[in-house]
């Protein structure tokens, strides 16, 4: 199994920055993806970006050329980087990860961003 950990949610003004964090631990080796989800009040659970072991990334199209998705696999770690926020952006943010031959997919306990206009 692998366990997610995540870290850097706040309260932002709306045109700031924010930088998560999502830590791996467990059966790191495995791991295949890992990327980032959110979700705000009363809405689906949407993508956010997401990053392969080789560095290949995708991202919804609502982030694109706002957030960047990085990996350091020395660290077990993935970031999200987040610039010119907006109120819309504010959501609960979810780390996950696919992992194993199966693509078992693992989920963090989510961080929670505020973007206030």
């Amino acid at each position: 199994q692998v366990q997610l950990l995540e870290s850097g949610g706040g309260l932002v003004q709306a045109g700031g920055s924010l930088r998560l964090s999502c830590a791996a631990s467990g059966n790191i080796a495995s791991i295949n993806r890992m990327g980032w989800y959110r979700q705000a009040p009363g809405k689906q659970r949407e993508l956010v970006a997401r990053i392969t072991t080789g560095g290949s990334t995708n991202y919804g199209d609502s982030v694109k050329g706002r957030f960047t998705i990085s990996r350091d696999n020395a660290k077990n770690t993935v970031y999200l980087q987040m610039n010119s926020l907006k109120p819309e952006d504010t959501a609960v943010y979810y780390c996950t990860c696919a992992y194993g031959s199966n693509y078992l997919v693992s989920w963090g306990q989510g961080t929670q961003v505020t973007v206030s206009s």
